[in-house]
C-alpha cells in the first residue's frame, strides 16, 4: 500500500477537523464517503442525521454506494443503537434502502405491532427477502442432515426393489466385481424399509425475549424446513410471560416470524408444562429448548418440569443462541442444573444445527457431539 493511500485510511479512520492530525486532501468521492461516516460516528459534532426522514433515507442510499453489504448492515446496527434511528423503520422508503440481515428482522419483530399500516407491506417484504435467502442457503442442508437420519434409523438388508438404495448396495458390493461381466454381482441389498407418516415429533421451544430476537429468527426457518418434511411432525412454541403455539403458522416463515412478539418477561416453566401436555410419543420425540435459562416465572417447576420430561424418555436439548454472535449472557446455575440431569446446554450456530438434529434423531449423544464440535460451553 503506497504513503499516499495509507494517509486516505488514516484520513477516513480519524475523521475531519483538528483532530485528524494528517490534514491528507481528499477527492470528491472520498469526501463524500467521508460525510456518511461523519454523520453516524461523529454525530455530536456533526449533529448527526437529524429527524428528517429524507436525510435518513439519503444516508441509508450513500452507505450501500460506498461499502460492501457486510459495513453496510454493520453501520446499519450501529445507527440503530447510536442515532436511536428505529423510526426509519417506520417510514417506507427507508426500509426499501435497508439490506436486510437477520438483525434487522429482529428489529422489525420488535417493532411488529407499532410500524404504521402503510409501512407494514415493505417490512413484509424485507422479511420475505431475509427469509428466501437463509432458505436457499438452510433448507437444503437440513433436509439431507434430518432425511438421511431418519432414512439410517430404518435401514434394512432385505429390501424390496422400489426399496433399494442403489448408491449404498453398490458400495457394500464392490468387493464382489466381476471383469468378466463388467458388473457387480450384490450379494448384500441395503435399502429403506416402509416409512411410517411420522417417525419422529420435533418441539421447537422459543424464548421470545428481546434478547433471543436471532435466533427466533433462525428458529422460524429451521422449523419451517422441518415442518416440510413428511417423516417428522414439527410443533414450534414461543414463550415470554405466556405461551402461544405457532404451529399452523409453519408453512409460511414470513407470518410466523411476524406472529412472534419480541420483549417481555420469560415464564420457562409454563412453556416446558405447555410442552409435556401435548408430547404425545416421549420416546421418538426430541425438544430443543432455545433460551438463555434467566427464568422470571417459578425456578423450581421449570427444574421438575425438566426432569419429568427426560425421565418420560424425551430427548431434551438446551441452546442458549441459535446465531452466529456465540453464547450470550445466561443464567449459569440452571445451565448447571439441565447438565447435571443429562440435558445437553451449549449454543450453536446455524451451520451446525442440522447436523445437531440428525444426532438427535437418531439418538446419538449429543453432549459428545457438541464436544466433537467444540460447542460444549467453557467453565
Amino acid at each position: 500500500m503506497s504513503n499516499e493511500a495509507v494517509l486516505r485510511k488514516w484520513r477516513l479512520i480519524l475523521g475531519s477537523g483538528p483532530n485528524d492530525g494528517i490534514g491528507a486532501p481528499l477527492n470528491p468521492a472520498d469526501l463524500q464517503m467521508d460525510k456518511t461516516l461523519e454523520a453516524l460516528y461523529d454525530s455530536d459534532r456533526s449533529g448527526g442525521l437529524g429527524a428528517s426522514s429524507p436525510n435518513v433515507s439519503r444516508w441509508l442510499g450513500d452507505i450501500r454506494t460506498f461499502f460492501p453489504n457486510t459495513v453496510v448492515q454493520v453501520m446499519q446496527q450501529d445507527a440503530l443503537k447510536r442515532l436511536n434511528l428505529t423510526q426509519m423503520l417506520f417510514e417506507s422508503e427507508m426500509l426499501e434502502n435497508v439490506a436486510p440481515d437477520v438483525h434487522l428482522v429482529a428489529t422489525l419483530m420488535t417493532l411488529s405491532r407499532v410500524i404504521p399500516d402503510k409501512t407494514k407491506d415493505t417490512a413484509r417484504q424485507v422479511v420475505r427477502k431475509v427469509v428466501d435467502e437463509l432458505l436457499r442457503k438452510l433448507a437444503q442442508p437440513m433436509q439431507q442432515a434430518v432425511t438421511g437420519s431418519l432414512n439410517r434409523s430404518i435401514r434394512n438388508t432385505r429390501p424390496r426393489h422400489h426399496e433399494i438404495n442403489w448408491h449404498s448396495t453398490i458400495r457394500k458390493n464392490l468387493k464382489h466385481y466381476q471383469p468378466a461381466y463388467k458388473t457387480i454381482i450384490p450379494e448384500t441389498k441395503i435399502g429403506y424399509g416402509r416409512k411410517r407418516t411420522s417417525l419422529k415429533d420435533v418441539v421447537l421451544c422459543i424464548d421470545q425475549s428481546g434478547s433471543m430476537g436471532t435466533s427466533v429468527v433462525y428458529s422460524g426457518i429451521f422449523g419451517s424446513v422441518m415442518a416440510s418434511i413428511p417423516a417428522i411432525k414439527t410443533r414450534m412454541v414461543v414463550f415470554d410471560t405466556v405461551v402461544a403455539d405457532l404451529t399452523e403458522e409453519l408453512s409460511d416463515p414470513v407470518e410466523l416470524l411476524f406472529g412472534v412478539q419480541l420483549g417481555g418477561g420469560t415464564d420457562i416453566n409454563a412453556a416446558l408444562t405447555y410442552c409435556q401436555q401435548v408430547i404425545t410419543k416421549p420416546l421418538d420425540t426430541v425438544l430443543v429448548l432455545i433460551t438463555d435459562l434467566y427464568e422470571g416465572g417459578n425456578q423450581d417447576g421449570m427444574r421438575k418440569r425438566a426432569v419429568e420430561l427426560t425421565a418420560a424418555g424425551v430427548q431434551v436439548v438446551v441452546l442458549l443462541a441459535l446465531n452466529d454472535e456465540g453464547a450470550p449472557s445466561y443464567d449459569h446455575g440452571n445451565a448447571q442444573f439441565f447438565s447435571n440431569i443429562g440435558v445437553p446446554v451449549f449454543a450453536c450456530t446455524p451451520d451446525k444445527f442440522p447436523d445437531l438434529m440428525a444426532a438427535a434423531l437418531s439418538k446419538q449423544d449429543i453432549g459428545g457431539w457438541a464436544a466433537k464440535e467444540e460447542l460444549v460451553l467453557k467453565k
